[in-house]
């Protein structure tokens, strides 16, 4: 059935507003997944605070064009649907999360992260970035390490002397 041009236009006007408010967005091809995994994808990707919407491609270039990021707009090919958020990483992260999980079903196909247009392989190894808070823990602990290697070293002095005595 064919799609208003009313509806068209309530369509692309979705689209550039998340284009305006996406810290980065990822171009996801989702093909032969069944809808009950398409649920579960879609709730977890807004519990980690991702948008998902699936549109017509003509539709996504138009808004992609009129936006001009930086680079080569990668190959759109399949259906084609958008996840974003204003975290840079957590869409890639997410969306990686499913192609791992559901073998060739979902694939991601480039994105754009930080005003310029990314390939499938550039927006994978942003996906590896882990996320803020773990970011944190592994800070903490680097910081942490070599004090608690000095009490330990402490103690272990302590207990030398105390077996001397």
């Amino acid at each position: 059935m064919a799609v208003t041009k009313a509806k068209k236009e309530e369509i692309a006007a979705k689209v550039t507003q998340a284009l305006d408010e996406a810290g980065s967005v990822v171009f996801v091809n989702v093909k032969g997944l069944p809808v009950g995994d398409t649920q579960a994808m879609r709730s977890k990707l807004r519990e980690e605070g991702v948008s998902y919407y699936v549109a017509k491609k003509t539709l996504i270039k138009r808004a992609l064009e009129a936006k001009q990021y930086q680079g080569d707009m990668p190959a759109l090919d399949g259906e084609l649907s958008l996840a974003w958020g204003t975290d840079l990483v957590a869409p890639a992260r997410e969306v990686q999360g499913f192609v791992t999980s559901t073998k060739d079903k979902v694939t991601i196909l480039g994105g754009v992260f930080d005003g310029r247009y990314m390939t499938a392989s550039e927006m994978t190894e942003i996906a590896s970035i882990p996320s803020q808070k773990t970011l944190y823990a592994q800070f903490v602990m680097l910081i942490n390490s070599p004090i608690q290697q000095f009490v330990m070293a402490l103690d272990q002095i302590a207990q030398k002397k105390e077996a001397n005595a």
